[in-house]
């Protein structure tokens, strides 16, 4: 942890951190003792490299507080050295690789536009290539919590800096589960955008139809923060792509979210882990979360093609040219990994490519009436000494809930959860498809408020509540419909909005001027709303916003008697929503005294 003998912030998150800036706080200072924290003797091993002359050279050019032009304003990050940061050596982990860049890696540069203050380069596993967090020639980095217990990688220095307080957020890389696994092990957020959302130009690769930059932090907010300011399509980044990042805002009143089965549940021996693993779920359950068991077979078999194959072979791709004049710079795990690359064919990797082919089209049923999946982030707290003996199997046990995600251009976002029984902590990982980054900040800030532990190995308790940078109205152009049956949250059609940009705004009832009926025919049973004179009595209702297009598609399947038209709501407003002809009531049965479908559905 980051010692300090001044009474300034308390904290390095954003809203402490601004906070004292707003009280007069001098950002240089803060930096200042980022960079002497960071390179402490006891902070050995998190960083390969300092950088004082950019970091001075950011909080220069920052000018008056103003965190609405700049919303990152002084906030110290770390980067992970396989990603750029101009004037200051990249290496990857490997010293022979070495090179200055003369310009800073896309996402870098946006940050730093938006006010955050680079510190320096941190360790990680070499290339990228590994779960553990110590397959590198420098010193490797300790555990926040136990020096016994791997870091988690690759991005060991990157979370470990951020838990102990050296830096507000810093960034990783993840291709399979490197932004995740070394979060759940130092009590962090790892947020794993979808792919293409944050551009790669700048980043060494690992996989580059894998990799993502992804972001550690103290809070859901502040990772947030950095990742949209980050994201964005880049002309000159051929893996970038258009991503609607905007946070949804509210947690919608239901989320139908998917956790393994017994058949699926994978601790390795790690009882601690999973009585854990447990407690979260109890808890998450107290949050609307509707908590569906899942099969994860076919995704397993996902994760067992990322170490085959085409992927291995993708890693050797990356750094072919070094290897053929460096051969004897890696480190011995990454040779043995990387290399196996040198047996393979063309037609190996190909095979490998069919093959998740048919396994993503296995694996598509299982977000059949799912919103969310919830997951354990690492299965089990490995110990450095297992890795002597077994440098690989606790690796790949590692990535048992994280290896299939990029494969399946799945989002991913890891957050803390009650600690275990022997201390350590634990956390869970929300997984959703891809461009659902927005929701799983959304649920995962109040997961991450659930667990009521403090923040990171800081001891310093979460800060109140704040939005989600870009929460709030619909965006512009889109429009709100209101929906009252089973395109509700957490309910069978919900998909379906979902599927056409739509996103939760709020939950209110109607005004006391409708009645409301089940339809005749089915099944499923169809609502029918009803403007009546009297007699009309509060609907239970959600607003959802829809861009344009996909409204349109979606009243083009409204069938009758149902029909589309001005709803009021008890807040005042009169979005379009669900409405029923007169003429289609006959037969149907008034349900308004239940105040809602979901009471129907329950069995009212």
């Amino acid at each position: 942890m980051l010692s300090r003998s001044r009474a300034v912030t308390p904290s390095l998150d954003r809203s402490a951190l601004h906070a004292a800036y707003r009280d007069g706080l001098d950002p240089a200072r803060v930096v200042e003792e980022c960079l002497a924290g960071a390179a402490a003797p006891e902070a050995r091993g998190i960083f390969i490299a300092l950088a004082p002359e950019a970091a001075r050279e950011a909080v220069a050019a920052l000018g008056p507080f103003d965190p609405d032009a700049k919303p990152l304003w002084g906030l110290p990050f770390a980067v992970k050295d396989n990603i750029d940061l101009a004037g200051v050596p990249t290496t990857a982990a490997c010293p022979s690789f070495t090179f200055t860049p003369e310009r800073s890696a896309t996402a870098v540069s946006r940050l730093v536009a938006a006010g955050a203050v680079p510190i320096g380069k941190t360790n990680l596993d070499q290339f990228a290539t590994g779960l553990v967090g110590v397959r590198s020639p420098y010193s490797p980095p300790l555990n926040s919590f136990d020096p016994a217990v791997v870091p988690g990688g690759s991005s060991s220095g990157s979370a470990v800096a951020v838990a102990r307080g050296l830096a507000t957020f810093a960034l990783g890389t993840d291709t399979a589960g490197s932004g995740r696994v070394p979060a759940g092990l130092n009590n962090l957020v790892g947020l794993k955008p979808t792919l293409g959302a944050v551009p790669v130009r700048g980043v060494v690769p690992a996989c580059q139809t894998l990799d993502c930059v992804s972001v550690f932090a103290l809070t859901v907010e502040d990772a947030w923060a950095a990742a949209s300011t980050m994201a964005g399509y880049d002309p000159t980044d051929p893996w970038s792509k258009r991503v609607d990042f905007r946070a949804p805002g509210p947690v919608p009143p239901r989320l139908r979210v998917g956790a393994p089965d017994d058949s699926s549940r994978r601790f390795f021996g790690d009882d601690a882990a999973e009585r854990a693993f447990d407690r979260a779920l109890e808890r998450y359950a107290g949050l609307g979360l509707d908590l569906v068991e899942v099969d994860f077979r076919p995704l397993f078999a996902v994760a067992a093609l990322l170490y085959e194959g085409a992927w291995v072979a993708e890693r050797y791709a990356a750094i072919r040219p070094f290897i053929a004049a460096h051969r004897d710079a890696l480190h011995p795990t990454t040779a043995r990994i990387i290399l196996g690359a040198e047996a393979l064919s063309a037609a190996d990797a190909f095979s490998g490519i069919y093959r998740l082919a048919e396994l993503r089209r296995e694996a598509e049923p299982i977000w059949s009436g799912l919103d969310l999946l919830v997951v354990p982030t690492v299965p089990r707290a490995y110990r450095v000494a297992e890795l002597e003996a077994d440098p690989i199997g606790p690796n790949a046990a590692l990535g048992t809930y994280t290896n299939f995600v990029n494969l399946l251009d799945l989002c991913a976002l890891a957050v803390p959860s009650p600690f275990r029984d022997d201390g350590l902590p634990s956390g869970t990982t929300l997984i959703g498809p891809a461009g659902r980054d927005g929701l799983l900040a959304s649920v995962g800030a109040a997961m991450h408020r659930a667990a009521g532990v403090p923040m990171g190995a800081t001891r310093h308790p979460l800060p109140p509540a704040a939005a989600l940078a870009g929460a709030g109205a619909a965006p512009a152009g889109h429009v709100e419909l209101v929906v009252i049956g089973a395109h509700l949250s957490g309910m069978p059609l919900n998909r379906d909005l979902v599927a056409l940009g739509g996103t939760f705004r709020r939950a209110v009832d109607t005004r006391p001027e409708y009645r409301l009926h089940a339809l005749p025919g089915g099944p499923p049973a169809r609502p029918g709303l009803l403007r009546v004179a009297d007699g009309g009595r509060p609907v239970a209702a959600e607003v959802w916003s829809l861009p344009p297009d996909g409204f349109g598609r979606f009243v083009d399947t409204v069938p009758p008697p149902l029909c589309i038209g001005r709803v009021r709501l008890a807040d005042g407003t009169a979005p379009a929503g669900f409405l029923c002809e007169p003429a289609g009531l006959e037969g149907a049965r008034d349900i308004t005294h239940l105040g809602g479908w979901r009471a129907f559905v329950a069995g009212g």
